[in-house]
């Protein structure tokens, strides 16, 4: 049976007349925030809209090329018939998808050494993801300085106190967490890299490999039983 957040719909709303797409899992509705919809975070239930203020033609393109983007993606749409579309873009990785692959060099990692390289890369001081990071936020708190509707400069404070406080805070203790791994030189004790060779020594040649069964996991203790009442 397919899976429901697979699914998706795309269409003009009947009471509000606005472009909305909903359902869809977290990567359904990254391809939506890409392609222009803005993310409604409900109680019980996450839906996207399209951007206020779209002229008619810029709607109709906006919901072609989201339906477009979601079937290439593998995602099963059903849409209004003026977003329908044959069309199928290719799709690339997303920088998210770059920095995430650290994620996933950590958990392979086997040294303290392979996981201080990964972490380098978030904490280099120059070009890291952080300092890059801290970057955009400067830019971004840049650009609503001119902007000029009475909330732009509180968005300008705000955005340069996250990253004179909080990124200042993550990037220091992140980097110091970094370069203790760098100087500890030692395998991790749970990730030591198996060679599938049986060692000369090994006396039962029928062996696979001379790892360690891994540990047993203990029994679950057994609930606590009611008391029954004191007499």
């Amino acid at each position: 049976m397919p899976r429901t957040d697979r699914f998706l719909d795309v269409h003009l709303d009947s009471h509000s007349g606005e472009l909305l797409a909903r359902g869809g899992d977290v990567e359904a509705h990254s391809v939506l925030q890409r392609a222009g919809f803005v993310a409604v975070v409900r109680l019980h239930e996450t839906y996207h809209r399209a951007p206020v203020g779209l002229a008619q033609d810029d709607e109709r393109r906006l919901g072609s090329d989201a339906v477009a983007r979601l079937r290439a993606a593998g995602y099963h749409v059903d849409c209004d018939t003026a977003f329908d579309t044959d069309a199928r873009p290719a799709a690339y990785p997303s920088l998210g998808s770059l920095v995430a692959h650290l994620a996933a060099r950590v958990r392979e990692a086997v040294t303290t050494d392979e996981a201080a390289d990964a972490l380098t890369e978030l904490t280099a001081a120059h070009d890291g993801v952080l300092a890059a990071l801290e970057q955009v936020l400067t830019a971004t708190a840049d650009f609503h300085e001119g902007l000029g509707a009475p909330a732009d400069p509180y968005i300008a404070r705000r955005l340069r106190h996250l990253a004179d406080e909080y990124l200042r805070v993550i990037r220091n203790d992140l980097g110091h967490t970094r370069n203790e791994l760098a100087d500890r030189h030692a395998p991790h004790p749970g990730r030591s890299t198996c060679t599938e060779q049986v060692p000369a020594t090994e006396r039962e040649r029928s062996a696979v490999c001379a790892c360690p069964p891994p540990p047993r996991a203990l029994p679950a203790p057994p609930p606590p039983v009611a008391a029954g009442p004191r007499r």
